[in-house]
């Protein structure tokens, strides 16, 4: 049932400010939602504001609120209430809380004391070991001529450390892997689909799937670690799922039927799917 929950008297009595959760009212579809106590709502408040300040006090509030579960009254999950509260996405959020923990692992580490101002500075950087970050931070500052550098400037050094340790491709042409967005904005709306192997670079494969083709970095990447056979079945299916997408004025429910075949990530189809499968490739002329 739903429920219409108001914020409360303690937080109306407090000072306003831009973008200030005064007389805010949420439409709450939750029976288990828990009330806060007062200092809790001072708490939540507080923390909300210092999220609206900058990137690094933000994301620290942010893991505080998710870690106390401070969002509990008026939202069921810490992403709706992200998304309802602030307006950021799941990934968004994901970004600010790696991006703190790099910041917090560079504190102190350079004389200066020059740290990064934004998210952007510090995403090269989270795939990287502690020490490695200090190192290339360190090295983004000196290049950036002892000033905040940008995030293309973090970006190349990141690249520079990579080229130096030369880290393997462990892929292969013809093996099947999952798509991991990450912050490749290519790849949006690809979470969780696979695709298969069909070039294999340095630091990069190029992956084919049910509907396009992308050459993404090994990090964006993680394999099923299928048996040879079973790889074999996903080639052939993802063929016949491409060959299926480029019929042209095709009905809405072979993407729809491809879509989800595209996100199942076991090396055999049930036999629903297969009659369904063999049915439009039939209705086609692709049998």
């Amino acid at each position: 049932m739903s429920e219409i929950s108001n914020i409360s008297t303690d937080e109306k009595s407090l000072p306003s400010q831009n973008n200030s959760v005064t007389n805010h009212t949420e439409i709450v579809v939750n029976s288990e939602l828990t009330e806060l106590s007062t200092d809790e709502w001072r708490d939540r408040i507080f923390l909300e504001r210092q999220v609206e300040k900058a990137f690094y006090t933000a994301a620290k509030a942010l893991k505080e609120i998710r870690d106390r579960r401070l969002y509990r009254s008026t939202h069921s999950t810490f992403e709706n209430y992200c998304r309802s509260r602030f307006g950021f996405t799941h990934r968004h959020v994901n970004y600010l809380i790696a991006g703190s923990l790099v910041v917090d692992n560079l504190v102190g580490t350079n004389g200066s004391q020059i740290l990064p101002t934004n998210e952007r500075q510090v995403r090269p950087l989270v795939s990287l070991e502690p020490e490695q970050q200090r190192l290339a931070w360190q090295k983004a500052v000196e290049q950036g001529g002892g000033k905040i550098p940008s995030g293309r400037q973090v970006q190349d050094i990141v690249d520079k450390i990579r080229e130096r340790t030369k880290v393997p491709n462990p892929y292969h042409v013809g093996e099947v892997c999952i798509l991991l967005p990450k912050d490749n904005p290519e790849l949006k709306g690809k979470s969780g689909c696979w695709g298969v192997v069909s070039h294999v670079g340095n630091y990069s494969c190029t992956v084919e799937t049910w509907n396009a083709e992308y050459t993404v970095k090994i990090e964006h990447l993680k394999s099923l670690e299928l048996l040879d056979e079973d790889c074999e079945f996903m080639q052939k299916l993802c063929l016949r799922l491409r060959r299926l997408h480029q019929i042209e004025n095709r009905d809405s429910s072979v993407d729809w039927l491809c879509s989800g075949l595209a996100k199942q990530l076991k090396p055999y189809l049930s036999p629903l799917q297969s009659k369904l499968l063999d049915h439009i490739e039939q209705e086609y002329k692709l049998a």
